[in-house]
């Protein structure tokens, strides 16, 4: 095929990037694959009118460029739109180009969209398309560059798919940049995102960004200049640069933290890469840094002794520079800083078998296979898709076994998600934990550092609240497993007692039959029927003699025995309690968003909250039968409920919170501390910025230099007030938060 001039030039630009930064180049490869992918979208626009060949030029130059793999992937970079585009297929592509090629085409094609419209999809499908990703890491590599680009020209598309777009890269394509170590790819993701999704936010930041570069540049120059004197006095070689951060992390501290962007000290980053092969030079460089100018402590992260999972190797630290500024200050060394930058491309090892024997390889891609592995096949695509931000987001903390071994799991992990992290059956027979010697909830809070054991038994019992406080997917998905087995078991045991007493009764009964009679029987569904025969709450004897008679069943000439056994009991609680108000108690909850559940299954009460602890999910709660406002629901800890016990044991009930709680609640919490200028403005910052917290009052009064007072505000349930009540603490001059429950 002959090229125009233009597509020679263009060519050729290609692979002279390719010359640059490839260590071998197959130029005949690349020449070949972008002749036919010019040739395959030949009649091809992209929605800003270019000719559709730009689009896999710019793909097979970032890979190139900023990305530097191989060869195959450049070529693959070039074809990545043939098969989903054009008229060629796979077996095309394969022909051509052979079969690793066709298979990171096909492979690239098939993640296009993953993310949109999951519920719709078929979960085994999607959980297939995902472990390809894990049979040869280019092919996320192919969909990152096709992304990045997609991402540099997202003006040209319409305005509902450029927030889609914008929203699945911070979610999804952001977070696994960074965990592949791919940190200039993930900034920039983080930046177009950011553009998009918060116009006014990122243009505000943007131009006072610029406005400060002359300022910056001149403090940068008078910080660095006493560092780089010690450096070349040492004979160290060394490249010192300057910059901003970038655009979205200063909208993350000013939102995180609650202040403007003029209040924002720590706005730009000192980097120091070292031309040396002894990482002990870093060490060297942090001395002399910190001689100059005073250290925080807490601000100093060392992870080149302690890599982060993604390989990422460097020393973290903060400075007080002139004039009192922070100033943040990364030390490493060029090979460290080619990882830091392009992550797994930096660790490639241009051979034909993927499979290498470099170790930080290995890892990356078992970390994706044990990610999509852990789901379940009764996993939701959401859950899936949860699982995945959840892995994907969290920042992580270094623990350690008994025997001194390096466990990395994300923040705020608790000794079950280090169970299960050893192994799954560790998790399953937990039964208690060791921090540094001592013996500790198993829903504490791990910190870095924490030497942990795990005390099992021999009785493999998890608990069904793991769920509520672990963090790893794994161990949410272990435990859920577990759960689900342990359900499809009592089903299957009640399933087969049934079909024992009805074989023995010479009866015939279908399960398609018994489907049918459910709703009669005052049951949810036939899975139902069996768990309650499993657990003893029916007897076969008793749905043998009630299905018997099926026909007049349907025909409602027979009524169920059991509106569920336990739902008996508390409509007899309430008719004897208050006979005349029965029929308002059992009907106002349909209407409500929140249906407590009462001992058992029974939602439909009407329900009202207790004004004197305020109950919130997530809480220990009781219903008590009122005379008038239906069963009101206290924490179990209320201090009115020892009286309410004394004077009526009878109209308490046994009650509980849905899975799902869609209401906000009304909440108080007590603030005291130092009475200083802006702390008001301050305290309602951080409240209404976290989670979008409503407030409804703040009652503050001063008392010489201190403050306290009441704030009245929303929450979704006690996790959410908790931390809340975290983040106030942080702030510089509050003493003390507390629920107020009065």
């Amino acid at each position: 095929m002959m090229l125009s001039s233009l597509y020679k030039r263009k060519l050729e630009e290609l692979l002279a990037v390719c010359r640059k930064n490839l260590p071998e180049c197959n130029e005949k490869l690349i020449s070949d694959a972008f002749k036919f992918s010019l040739n395959a979208h030949r009649m091809d626009k992209r929605a800003s009118g270019e000719p559709f060949i730009v689009h896999p030029f710019e793909v097979a130059a970032i890979i190139a460029r900023e990305m530097p793999l191989d060869d195959v992937t450049v070529a693959s970079g070039l074809l990545h739109d043939v098969i989903e585009d054009t008229k060629f297929t796979y077996e095309d592509v394969k022909a051509e180009f052979g079969e690793t090629i066709a298979e990171i085409v096909d492979g690239a094609t098939k993640i296009e969209g993953m993310f949109e419209n999951y519920e719709t999809k078929q979960v085994e499908n999607y959980r297939k398309m995902l472990l390809s990703m894990s049979n040869d890491i280019r092919v996320i590599l192919v969909k990152f560059a096709d992304r990045l680009h997609n991402m540099r020209t997202l003006e040209y598309l319409n305005p509902e798919r450029q927030v889609r777009m914008a929203r699945e890269t911070m979610e999804i394509y952001a977070p696994l940049a960074h965990r592949l170590g791919l940190s200039r790819v993930k900034i920039e993701y983080e930046d177009l995102a950011f553009k998009y999704l918060d116009r006014q936010f990122y243009k505000e930041i943007s131009k006072k960004v610029i406005a400060k570069k002359k300022e910056r540049e001149s403090y940068v120059n008078k910080f660095i200049q006493p560092v780089e004197e010690a450096m070349d006095n040492e004979g160290l070689k060394y490249e010192i640069s300057g910059r901003a951060k970038h655009l979205y992390s200063i909208a993350k501290k000013m939102i995180s933290r609650g202040k403007s962007f003029e209040e924002i000290y720590d706005l730009f980053a000192v980097r120091i890469i070292l031309d040396t092969d002894d990482r002990n030079d870093c060490f060297t460089v942090y001395g002399l840094a910190s001689e100059i100018y005073i250290p925080v402590p807490e601000r100093f992260k060392d992870y080149i002794s302690l890599p982060k999972q993604n390989g990422y190797q460097s020393i973290h630290t903060t400075l007080i520079g002139p004039e009192g500024k922070m100033v943040e200050v990364q030390i490493r060394t060029r090979d460290m800083h080619e990882v830091a930058e392009k992550g797994v491309a930096a660790h490639w090892k241009y051979k034909e078998n993927i499979h290498t024997n470099d170790k930080q390889m290995e890892d990356w891609i078992s970390w994706i296979r044990e990610l999509f592995d852990s789901t379940t096949k009764e996993s939701t695509p959401g859950q899936i898709i949860e699982g995945l931000k959840l892995n994907l987001y969290q920042d992580e903390i270094y623990l350690f076994t008994p025997k001194g071994d390096l466990k990395i799991l994300p923040v705020n992990s608790t000794p079950v998600d280090f169970a299960f992290d050893i192994h799954t059956e560790v998790g399953y027979r937990c039964i208690g934990a060791k921090v540094n010697g001592k013996i500790v909830p198993l829903d504490s809070k791990l910190k870095s550092g924490d030497q942990v054991e795990i005390i099992t038994s021999k009785i493999k019992k998890p608990h069904q609240d793991w769920e509520n406080f672990v963090v790893t997917h794994k161990a949410k998905s272990d435990i859920h497993k577990f759960f689900n087995l342990e359900r499809r078991k009592l089903i299957e045991a009640g399933k087969e007692m049934w079909e024992k007493k009805i074989k023995k009764n010479k009866f015939s009964l279908s399960e398609d039959e018994l489907i049918k009679l459910v709703p009669r029987l005052k049951f949810e569904s036939v899975q139902h029927i069996y768990t309650a025969i499993s657990e003893e709450k029916i007897t076969t004897d008793e749905l043998y003699e009630i299905v018997k008679d099926r026909n007049k069943l349907l025909n409602g000439e027979l009524e169920s025995p059991w509106v569920k056994p336990v739902e008996r009991n508390i409509y007899a609680k309430i008719k004897e309690a208050e006979p005349s108000l029965f029929e308002t108690y059992i009907k106002s909850a349909r209407s409500t968003k929140n249906k407590i559940i009462a001992e058992g299954d029974v939602k439909d009460l009407m329900f009202s909250y207790a004004n004197c602890c305020n109950p919130i999910p997530g809480e220990d709660i009781i219903g008590y039968i009122s005379k008038t406002e239906g069963i009101k629901i206290h924490k179990k800890s209320c201090k009115n409920l020892s009286n309410l016990f004394l004077s009526d044991p009878q109209r308490l009930i046994d009650v509980q919170w849905p899975e799902q709680v869609e209401d906000e609640f009304f909440v108080g919490i007590k603030i005291n501390g130092e009475d200083r200028p802006g702390m008001l403005n301050e305290i309602t910052n951080v409240i209404s910025t976290y989670n979008n917290t409503n407030i409804k009052s703040v009652n503050i009064s001063s008392k010489g230099t201190l403050f306290d007072g009441t704030v009245i505000l929303m929450v979704k349930n006690i996790t959410h007030l908790n931390e809340l009540i975290e983040k106030i603490k942080t702030i510089h001059g509050v003493f003390d938060v507390k629920r107020f429950e009065e």
